[in-house]
């Protein structure tokens, strides 16, 4: 019998987990290959000119907003530039050709072996993807008279982009390696460490507003208020009440046995996705427009309205443009991720039924029904994240803090998913866990 400890429960825990040699080796593990990570971020592509790379991202705030994302390794030009983004987007429309292509939607219904070829594909089709950004990412910074990277020579770009190729391809390696051999899943873990490693800049910014006390406190105030809510909106879902009626044979007879379980819906199923839809298609114009932009003219214009930190009232435009895509986005996804799941068939196929709808169209009628309603909870509180940069640089007049409302939901998502897996692992281990 373990003795009642007077350390605190988050604490003990901890103590706990350094104390069983599996999960010991687990979490070194991660925190090794985090190490790791962190070391390819800082190993530099040639052809690099330091100082005019520094004043393109001083000069050109999308380009900072995505260097956020990759931990600094963006404004270095490091073989980890890219990140494990294009990945992100290759899963992405991996699971948005899903329901389109039959082939691929009878392969998702194959167990394991079909999410293993799916996974495949998903790598194979990172690699172009990644050949696209990395040299769309070279041809920006080779913009002006003082490019930032200097690669005129052919073989030289060539290089240059299958080195950013095989950078993202190493980073979702270590991903992998943390989801099967440590804690949390790996590619989530390898951004959030990306975004974590940009924080120390943003308590430098925050020390330069000090001369704003009043606004850099209510801005302190409205982040921490955000990560609450982004914590409540992460956890809340809701419980539809679910029986299912079996046989049993017990002496010779077969009786009739019922239980009650419930579905849990939760009101922010789709997560991070839509956000990233969103922002994705606001930064796409202005990233596009940037290559013809001559400080006037039309492209200059394109320019303006989507950059997130241009002057009101034109930089009004892009926030509410990205307010109403984060709430279409999220009911988008939420809607595919459902129609993916199949519900009703799941429950009809299992013996199970909600108490007082009929199984079949009713209780598909019934679960669209639910879903909806809950999902514009969720939109809304998206669509508030994605804006809350903007509401507190405006009402509190701090401007020297680029802070990403992504970032916070990825950071926040992460450390909450891989909180639940020690406690999971803790529990199994009959360690008392520190989730209440």
């Amino acid at each position: 019998m373990r003795q009642k400890s007077t350390r605190p429960r988050l604490l003990q825990a901890m103590i706990d987990a350094f104390s069983l040699p599996d999960l010991r080796r687990r979490i070194l593990i991660t925190v090794g290959i985090l190490v790791i990570f962190r070391f390819v971020s800082h190993v530099p592509l040639p052809g690099l000119n330091a100082d005019a790379l520094k004043n393109l991202f001083e000069s050109n705030a999308l380009l900072g907003m995505l260097d956020l994302f990759s931990g600094g390794a963006m404004k270095q030009f490091s073989v980890a530039s890219m990140g494990v983004y294009p990945y992100i987007t290759a899963s992405i429309i991996m699971i948005l050709l899903v329901p389109v292509i039959p082939k691929l939607q009878s392969l998702s219904q194959e167990g394991e072996a079909g999410k293993n070829k799916i996974n495949l594909f998903t790598h194979w089709l990172t690699v172009p993807l990644a050949g696209l950004s990395g040299y769309g990412q070279l041809v920006i910074l080779q913009r002006g008279d003082n490019p930032a990277v200097n690669a005129s020579d052919p073989m030289l770009t060539v290089t240059i982009v299958l080195s950013l190729i095989a950078g993202t391809m190493f980073l979702v390696w270590l991903g992998e390696l943390i989801t099967e051999y440590g804690i949390g899943n790996g590619i989530s873990i390898i951004i959030f460490g990306g975004i974590v490693a940009g924080y120390p800049n943003l308590i430098q910014e925050g020390y330069i507003a000090k001369g704003n006390p009043m606004g850099l406190a209510v801005y302190i105030a409205i982040v921490l208020i955000t990560v609450v809510l982004i914590v409540i909106f992460t956890e809340a879902h809701r419980r539809v009440p679910v029986q299912y009626a079996r046989s049993v044979f017990r002496g010779g007879r077969m009786y009739r046995q019922s239980g009650t379980t419930h579905i849990p819906l939760r009101v922010n199923s789709s997560g991070m996705i839509p956000l990233i839809f969103a922002m994705s298609i606001m930064l796409f114009p202005g990233i596009v427009a940037s290559y013809f932009d001559s400080g006037e003219g039309f492209a200059h214009s394109i320019v303006m309205w989507f950059n997130p930190n241009t002057d009101l009232p034109i930089g009004a435009f892009y926030w509410i443009f990205y307010f109403i895509l984060a709430v279409a986005f999220t009911f988008f996804y939420t809607l595919i991720t459902y129609q993916q799941q199949d519900l009703p068939g799941t429950l009809q196929r299992q013996g199970g039924f909600i108490p007082g709808i009929r199984p079949g169209k009713n209780t598909a009628s019934y679960l669209s029904g639910v879903i909806n309603r809950i999902t514009w909870a969720g939109a809304l509180f998206l669509a508030f994240v994605a804006v809350m940069p903007f509401l507190a640089r405006t009402v509190t007049n701090v401007q020297q803090i680029q802070l990403s409302s992504l970032g916070m939901l990825i950071v926040v998502g992460v450390v909450l998913d891989t909180m639940k897996q020690l406690e999971a692992q803790l529990v199994m281990r009959r360690y008392e866990g520190f989730i209440k």
